[in-house]
């Protein structure tokens, strides 16, 4: 919460002059002018935002005994949100005078002695209340509620230091993750079309691994800054799997669940994400059944990710070669969301597996179910990433549409 110190002082408008009295403010005739502009600080160091600058000139000098002037308002300028201020008057000496927002007319905040406009000249004039002058005019009291503020600023500004460099910090991971994600299509970019698959893939996972170690580093730095920040622990997980470091991962995300066991608002995301990423490291080490329990929890932590979390196992089932894990993911997958091409195909893939070659014709002999899911791909994505190669296998196994659902019967509905 934004904290405020009293601004103004109890002196009268002509504090520190003797006799002076000020009269009205009166319209100038306008005529040859300079300018005066300048920025308003307040006792804690910040800007200063609101009240008005006002320029006083004496008018005439009184006769009789003793020093007497009356004084009369030459021109008052506001100050803006940034604490700066600007305006012009006619040539000549000014006190300045600042009066901060609510301050009443008869007192002043701040103020300068002997500050001379000059035709044609732009003159500086700050308003530094932090300066040891002025911290002097006030009361005990108000001293000590600078301090306090100055304090409170202080602890402020550093909490604030720590967001700042927590926004840039996950500015960059995300887009490390975006980089890793598209390593292949880089790889390709930066070789050709025409390098080897061994190379491709040294040069994928060499990008993968750069954008995976720079992740690591920030997360291990900002999860040592706020570490209560559940998506900080599980961006660094995230990096750790792409590191391959398992067993530091696996620690890492159950921290993110750990914390959002006590979170005020706990975030469906974060624990999706954990969950799902305790599956994929399973997953990845042998451990079915506990893979498959971890997905099963992402997608009920996170419904909105689900099909996402689930399409995701049938990608890393696939990619470890176990098929019927595989097919089973899918079909969890395509439950979820039956409009979505991807899961078919990865269920195509795994159940391909299992086919077989027939002795006398030569010609693939696909699997149940498999054909169905093939065509379903196709259906939904008739251009998709990977229709060329399922048109292949098809056509090789010698299915059509029609061999797979007969020529009279209706094509199923999505």
């Amino acid at each position: 919460m934004k904290r405020t110190i009293s601004l103004w002082l109890g002196l009268p408008a002509a504090a520190g002059l003797l006799a002076f009295a000020l009269l009205p403010a009166i319209a100038q005739t306008p005529g040859p002018t300079g300018k005066i502009h300048g920025h308003v600080t307040n006792p804690t160091g910040a800007s200063q935002a609101g009240g008005t600058v006002t320029l006083v000139g004496v008018d005439r000098i009184a006769s009789g005994p003793g020093l007497s002037a009356q004084m009369a308002e030459k021109g008052s300028f506001p100050v803006d949100a940034n604490g700066d201020y600007t305006g012009q008057a006619a040539p000549g000496t000014y006190f300045v005078i600042y009066r901060s927002p609510g301050t009443p007319a008869d007192k002043v905040t701040d103020k300068f002695d002997n500050v001379k406009i000059l035709l044609g000249q732009d003159v500086l004039q700050d308003i530094d209340m932090s300066r040891k002058e002025y911290i002097d005019t006030l009361t005990p009291d108000q001293k000590k509620q600078l301090e306090d503020l100055r304090k409170h600023n202080s602890e402020a500004m550093k909490a604030n230091a720590v967001v700042n460099n927590l926004n840039a910090d996950i500015r960059v991971t995300t887009q490390d993750i975006k980089d890793a994600d598209a390593a292949r299509a880089t790889a390709v970019q930066t070789l050709g079309a025409t390098a080897s698959r061994a190379d491709l893939e040294a040069k994928e996972a060499e990008i993968k691994t750069a954008k995976y170690t720079e992740i690591e580093a920030l997360m291990l730095k900002d999860t040592g800054l706020k570490p209560n920040e559940s998506s900080l622990w599980a961006w660094l997980g995230q990096a750790q799997v792409g590191l391959k470091k398992y067993d530091e991962a696996e620690a890492t995300y159950k921290k993110v669940l750990e914390l959002e066991t006590t979170a005020k608002k706990p975030s469906p995301q974060a624990q999706g994400a954990a969950n799902s990423g305790l599956g994929e490291i399973y997953a990845r080490t042998g451990k079915i059944p506990e893979a498959n329990a971890a997905y099963d929890a992402a997608a009920k932590a996170n419904p909105a990710g689900a099909g996402t979390y689930l399409t995701n196992e049938a990608a890393i089932f696939s990619n470890l070669g176990n098929g019927d894990a595989q097919v089973a993911a899918a079909n969890e997958a395509i439950k979820i969301d039956p409009t979505q091409p991807l899961p078919y195909y990865l269920k195509g893939q795994g159940l391909i597996q299992k086919a077989t070659i027939d002795a006398k014709t030569g010609k693939m002999i696909l699997p149940p179910g498999c054909a169905e899911a093939y065509l379903k791909y196709l259906e939904l994505a008739p251009t998709g990433l990977y229709a060329a190669d399922v048109k292949a296998i098809l056509a090789e196994a010698g299915q059509t549409h029609s061999s797979v659902y007969g020529p009279d019967k209706p094509k199923k509905s999505k």
